[in-house]
């Protein structure tokens, strides 16, 4: 039964069927970095992960609670607050970016790639030059 008075993009799907879909994509690019899906969804998609990240970033026990209770799966909520949230620091917001990428071959939507700005891989630590040590000239006494 279709409910009255949702301002909002629809997708075709009832409440819970929007909702599901959103926590699937959110769980999705909380795990793989990036996800490609229409520029609708990305655009929704971002509009539901920025407060999830806001709110890791508090990372206090009931920010944490409200987060696993929007995404599928706790382990996802736990990497999110554990790991990216910590690399995301420096930002206030803006944390996600949305790419038009190519027109879908079969229905010729608009296809966008959702991606964080920040890049969340591990940076490689420069190791220090090893410097080798010469061994001393012997002293010559005369």
């Amino acid at each position: 039964m279709h409910r009255h008075g949702y301002q909002g993009t629809k997708f075709g799907r009832e409440r819970d069927q929007r909702e599901a879909l959103l926590k699937s994509l959110a769980e999705a690019l909380i795990i793989h970095g990036s996800i490609e899906t229409t520029l609708p969804k990305a655009k929704a998609t971002v509009q539901y992960v920025e407060p999830l990240i806001t709110k890791a970033k508090k990372g206090d026990l009931h920010n944490r609670r409200q987060i696993i209770a929007s995404l599928q799966t706790v382990s996802s909520a736990h990497k999110l607050v554990d790991e990216i949230a910590p690399k995301l620091k420096g930002r206030t917001s803006g944390h996600l970016r949305v790419e038009r990428t190519s027109l879908r071959r079969g229905d010729n939507a608009q296809m966008a790639r959702v991606s964080f700005v920040d890049d969340l891989k591990e940076a490689p630590v420069a190791k220090k030059a090893e410097t080798v040590k010469e061994p001393a000239a012997a002293k010559e006494t005369k």
